[in-house]
């Protein structure tokens, strides 16, 4: 008698050479929890804010948002889902959604636990200031 073998679940590991799109697809299905709904909503809200942005998968599985350099990071944990801003310290904050890595001189990280509410439109203010600012500082380079 053979004995039953589980299928395979899915991973990103078996997307390789798949767009970052696809990857960030198959990270929010394999985390299958709360921590996947919270990515995919805050995806959602960050194509809401900048409809050009362009999605990268970098440093082997961390989906990241870019428009003229990168706007932020999302990040996984056991407990948080973690939104790292490139350039965090320069951009204000009137909603206070930063929490996380506040002592550097250049990101600055909002830590979203299960359960908690999103402030949207805080946070798609805060991702079109962002956005804002990676075109700011294109445009100076471009003149140096």
């Amino acid at each position: 008698m053979k004995k039953a073998v589980p299928a395979k679940k899915s991973s990103t590991k078996d997307l390789e050479g798949a767009s970052p799109a696809k990857l960030i697809d198959g990270r929010i299905k394999e985390l299958g929890d709360w921590r996947g709904e919270m990515l995919g909503r805050i995806r959602g809200l960050i194509k809401e804010a900048d409809p050009e942005v362009v999605e990268e998968w970098k440093w082997r599985g961390v989906p990241v948002w870019e428009h003229d350099g990168i706007i932020c990071t999302g990040e996984t944990y056991k407990e948080v889902v973690k939104l790292t801003f490139a350039k965090g310290a320069a951009l204000d904050d009137p909603a206070g959604l930063f929490n996380s890595s506040l002592d550097g001189n250049v990101r600055r990280a909002i830590d979203i636990r299960e359960g908690e509410k999103i402030n949207e439109k805080a946070l798609k203010a805060l991702i079109r200031a962002a956005v804002e600012l990676n075109a700011v500082k294109k445009v100076a380079k471009k003149k140096a």
